[in-house]
């Protein structure tokens, strides 16, 4: 349905009679801003990233006791570099935390968690951890600040989550603390933190307009709603054909194969809605599953949003910001690592195995 409208909106638009592969973006944005007039520029004056900032240690704060001070005298890699140490309610250290959020030469691109020092436990010490989060915003000018995109804001929630997982960590090796945890589910804690950005009692938290102090309009925060489940019916088939080509190549046997295009469209033939174009081939450019540490494992991207939709629904029911349910998670997931089977954690944080039906609903295909 998805795809006819886009069809339909391009042919009308241009008179575009075939769709392809290279005319989706291009379309998809159009119609999009025509469906939704949502553009990024109006948005970004209400997160400055200090205040996101603010608002995620805030979130921290509210769903699991944690306190962030920012200190002076730790030693760090750049002066750009911001450091903190967090504390619980009790006033007990919990971590060290880096945060490293605006791009220079010799950095590289993107945005990711670090641990520089795991946490573990002997002769009755905790060791803390130092844990890092690193980001490529736009730095502050003389006459504006650093300016989020909401797509940074989740961004910057997302590497929180991960980072959390490291914070909390309280078990007693090293190599199975934190975020060393089964490949399929070390997603959990960063996607499911991404949900607070959608949801008006967090976002009054921490978007208020950098010039004029006003709360982002409900208005803006329901067209981000809506438009978060654009074109997801799409968005999840090419999600699982990149998950199925993933495991035919690494899931089966592949001596067999002696043709990788003939091979690719034979898995591909059932989740395919562009036409085909014969002068490509995914497969010898999907390094993600052949050097990216994915092989077999594609399909974890979409089982951490069956895992994260079913835990926030979880939140969602009792109030998102719920101590009952935070605790849970916390003792449950976040300070467990791969101490214990991830089914096992999670069961006990959930009380059931998480069901397909909340990744469903909020995606708009139900």
């Amino acid at each position: 349905r998805e795809f006819q409208q886009l069809e339909n909106f391009a042919k009308k638009l241009d008179g575009i009679e075939r769709l392809e592969k290279w005319d989706s973006s291009f379309y998809s944005e159009k119609l999009k801003q025509k469906l939704f007039n949502l553009d990024d520029e109006k948005l970004k004056p209400f997160f400055k990233l200090e205040n996101v900032i603010k608002g995620v240690f805030k979130v921290a704060e509210n769903l699991f006791g944690l306190q962030f001070e920012e200190v002076n005298d730790i030693e760090k890699y750049h002066d750009e570099v911001k450091t903190y140490k967090v504390y619980d309610n009790d006033k007990n250290f919990v971590s060290l935390f880096y945060a490293d959020f605006h791009p220079r030469a010799g950095k590289r691109g993107g945005a990711w968690m670090t641990s520089f020092k795991s946490q573990w436990k002997r002769n009755e010490k905790n060791v803390r951890p130092h844990i890092s989060n690193v980001c490529n915003f736009t730095p502050s000018t003389k006459s504006k600040p650093s300016l989020l995109t909401f797509n940074e804001v989740t961004t910057l929630f997302h590497e929180f989550g991960h980072g959390l997982h490291g914070m909390l960590a309280n078990t007693t090796y090293p190599s199975l603390s934190g975020t060393s945890v089964f490949w399929d589910f070390v997603e959990l804690p960063s996607q499911v933190l991404e949900n607070w950005c959608y949801e008006k009692e967090a976002l009054e938290l921490f978007a208020t307009h950098y010039e004029t102090g006003e709360t982002i309009p409900m208005e803006l925060v329901k067209k981000i709603k809506e438009s978060a489940t654009f074109q997801e019916g799409m968005q999840t088939l090419r999600q699982l054909s990149f998950g199925l080509l993933d495991m035919s190549w690494h899931g089966t046997n592949p001596t067999d194969i002696t043709n990788v295009k003939q091979h690719e469209d034979e898995v591909f033939k059932n989740t395919s809605l562009y036409p085909e174009t014969p002068e490509t081939c995914m497969s010898t450019a999907f390094s993600h599953i052949f050097q990216g540490g994915y092989s077999s494992g594609y399909y974890s991207y979409k089982w951490a949003e069956v895992l994260d939709a079913d835990a926030f629904a979880y939140f969602k029911e009792k109030g998102i910001f719920n101590k009952e349910v935070a605790t849970k998670f916390k003792d449950n997931v976040l300070s467990k690592g791969g101490t214990e089977n991830p089914m096992v954690l999670y069961k006990r944080f959930r009380g059931s195995e998480p069901k397909v039906e909340a990744l469903l609903e909020r995606a708009g295909l139900l």
